[in-house]
């Protein structure tokens, strides 16, 4: 398999930080259910779903 650059790797926008984060191998089968970043932004984002709960 030939080496890709990382700018050639498909994007995404984090649904939390908004920031664009790249593909990577370990989400290969799942890259269409992935919305975050980082596990991180995964935790915030519930934290703040949470909070907004009356």
């Amino acid at each position: 398999m030939k080496m890709r650059r990382k700018s050639d790797l498909p994007q995404k926008v984090c649904v939390t930080c908004g920031r664009p984060f790249t593909w990577r191998k370990k989400w290969e089968k799942v890259w269409h259910e992935v919305r975050y970043c980082s596990d991180r932004c995964r935790r915030e984002k519930s934290r703040s779903a949470d909070s907004k709960k009356p």
